[in-house]
């Protein structure tokens, strides 16, 4: 029935992609979400609201609210930029900066194993197409 509907076919895709990444991060108590945005601010301590939200693909508000909830985990803290007190710099806590690596290889690991279970071709053809495919996208 929905054979050919992108909708219903990269939601199914999404949600078991979820159980995966979910399981990942289990060890960590962090939701798939709060680990990918941890690990951008890990990558570049000091972003903007705004560049995490680019970065994540996500809305200000979503990155707004991905952060409040790993600041009041004590992972990430806000700073005022030096340029204009309106804006914040978000920066890991020496408690996320211990977790770095421990999330940076369980994500290399989920990877490596989808890889291995879709062939690397067709991994790599795939996360390709959905990156020009969203880039088409408003």
């Amino acid at each position: 029935m929905f054979d050919h509907c992108l909708y219903f076919n990269t939601t199914a895709l999404a949600r078991q992609l979820e159980r995966v990444w979910t399981e990942a991060f289990k060890p960590y108590d962090l939701t798939p979400s709060q680990a990918f945005t941890l690990r951008a601010v890990l990558a570049k301590p000091g972003m903007l609201h705004s560049e995490l939200a680019e970065t994540l693909k996500i809305a200000r508000a979503t990155a707004t609210r991905a952060v409040d909830g790993l600041v009041a985990r004590g992972l990430l803290e806000r700073r005022a930029t030096k340029r204009d007190g309106r804006e914040w710099e978000i920066h890991p806590t020496p408690s996320a900066t211990e977790l770095k690596d421990a999330l940076n290889m369980a994500s290399g690991a989920v990877t490596t194993r989808l890889k291995q279970e879709l062939g690397g071709g067709v991994f790599a053809g795939f996360v390709q197409q959905a990156r020009s495919i969203g880039g088409h996208l408003p």
